[in-house]
């Protein structure tokens, strides 16, 4: 069986089913991405998914009102709700023989909350426009020699990492530890995740993996399906991969960068670049990191949804502390890349790597669509050479989840674009995150506390 399916060419299930066949493939893990990110699924023979989420099947509506901690933060009534297959997403399973993977969604009132489904929305309304969508993901994620049963046996507080030897893009980790990197890109290959690059870097235990561009919403399927099958993959090592924005403070923190470019549609003409400009950019693509930025701080829980996520933005980590654009400064929020023309992007380096991919590029496409429209303008070009300069006239980022909500919930830009059925419902998930650990105490805190307040 091939690593993925040529899906476009088919146009329902039974087209997708005649293939499965014709491959010996029998079953089928068929599911849907909820607001965390988390995969969903239900294992049958695949004669069988149509039955179950496609022409007529039901899945129960409770599924978007679940939390990071398996708790239900909504109110119901819970009931069955229509789902379908995208025969698009079909892709080889490859964790067991003749088996595929495939991704469904809602149908009903569930629809709109749906993160797949709001990135489709904003897709679609980028293709009425005439434009087309490319996005890339990349992450760095830590590998720890921790599996299940120890990480709770010391109550998560044992966090010993694979490759402690590791020094950043060293040659002789990438040899030394070359059977893990070799087997986990294999397995990824084998599902479909097309990777351009996947190694070791800024510390013990920490790699990187950069996605191939694709299509905004294949680019986004595989990003979700990469970090779903890298956990699966380092958990049968007796290993545990982490995408946590801040492990600890000992661990530095981890992003989850997104490039995006966009294209004419009828003409396959790139509409980033601009020659004639001193920037190599195009007033489109002016409008368009400009949308970015006046939106990030209104619309943060769209990348940053975890209470964890605001710590990657401490003091010392590599990471954006303000609302930023500069051309190849790897400390802005958006690095412009304008050279060479065709492979002229945006980088989005504010997110972590634990975001939802759905939701993250749903906020890049959906504010940068808001600048196109409103014309909107750059700020000055950010000249600080490190992460932690902040401009003295830059707009100010929220500090904490609860903040985040906060802003995101007084914006009416925010409910405009992303609409407000999502943005209120995303929004109680997000204070559901931030209510759960809001009386939890660090050791760090006991200790620097507990004996003399």
């Amino acid at each position: 069986m091939a690593n993925q399916l040529n899906a476009d060419s088919l146009i329902s299930w039974n087209d997708v089913l005649k293939t499965l066949r014709e491959r010996d493939v029998r079953i089928a893990h068929v599911g849907l991405f909820d607001l965390m990110g988390v995969f969903r699924e239900r294992r049958l023979g695949v004669e069988d998914a149509a039955h179950v989420f496609d022409g007529g099947g039901t899945f129960v509506n409770v599924l978007q009102q679940w939390d990071a901690g398996e708790q239900v933060f909504g109110k119901g009534p819970f009931v069955g709700e229509p789902v379908s297959i995208d025969p698009s997403s079909v892709r080889h399973y490859p964790f067991e023989d003749n088996a595929c993977f495939v991704i469904a969604d809602f149908e009903g009132p569930s629809a709109e909350l749906s993160p797949r489904k709001l990135l489709q929305r904003l897709i679609d309304k980028a293709s009425a426009e005439g434009i087309g969508v490319r996005a890339a993901f990349e992450f760095e994620f830590f590998v720890l020699n921790e599996n299940a049963a120890s990480l709770r046996k010391s109550g998560f507080g044992s966090l010993s990492t694979f490759a402690e030897d590791n020094r950043c893009w060293s040659g002789s980790s990438a040899a030394t530890h070359a059977a893990l990197i070799t087997s986990l890109s294999e397995l990824l290959a084998s599902g479909g995740v097309d990777l351009l690059s996947l190694g070791l870097e800024l510390g013990p235990g920490c790699f990187e993996a950069t996605l191939r561009h694709k299509d905004a919403m294949s680019a986004a399927d595989d990003a979700a399906v990469f970090k779903l099958f890298t956990r699966a993959f380092c958990r049968q090592q007796d290993l545990t991969a982490s995408f946590m924005a801040q492990v600890d403070s000992s661990f530095s923190g981890l992003s989850g960068h997104i490039h995006v470019s966009l294209y004419d549609l009828e003409t396959g003409r790139d509409l980033f670049p601009d020659a004639d400009d001193g920037r190599g950019m195009s007033e489109v693509f002016r409008n368009f990191v400009g949308g970015m930025l006046e939106m990030a701080p209104q619309s943060m829980p769209l990348t940053h949804h975890t209470a964890n996520a605001y710590r990657r933005h401490s003091p010392g980590n590599w990471a954006p502390k303000s609302v930023s654009w500069a051309v190849q400064n790897y400390s802005a929020a958006v690095r412009v890349v304008p050279y060479p023309a065709g492979a002229c992007r945006l980088e989005y380096r504010l997110p972590g790597s634990d975001i939802n991919p759905f939701l993250a590029l749903a906020f890049v496409l959906g504010a940068g669509l808001w600048g196109i429209e409103n014309r909107t303008t750059l700020p000055d070009e950010f000249q600080g050479g490190g992460p932690d300069e902040v401009p003295q006239e830059g707009a100010r980022l929220p500090h904490d989840l609860f903040e985040a909500v906060d802003v995101m919930a007084r914006s009416s830009h925010a409910a405009a674009i992303w609409g407000d059925r999502f943005v209120s419902h995303f929004l109680e998930a997000c204070r559901a995150e931030e209510r759960a650990l809001r009386r939890e105490t660090s050791s760090a805190e006991r200790a620097r506390y507990l004996e003399i307040v």
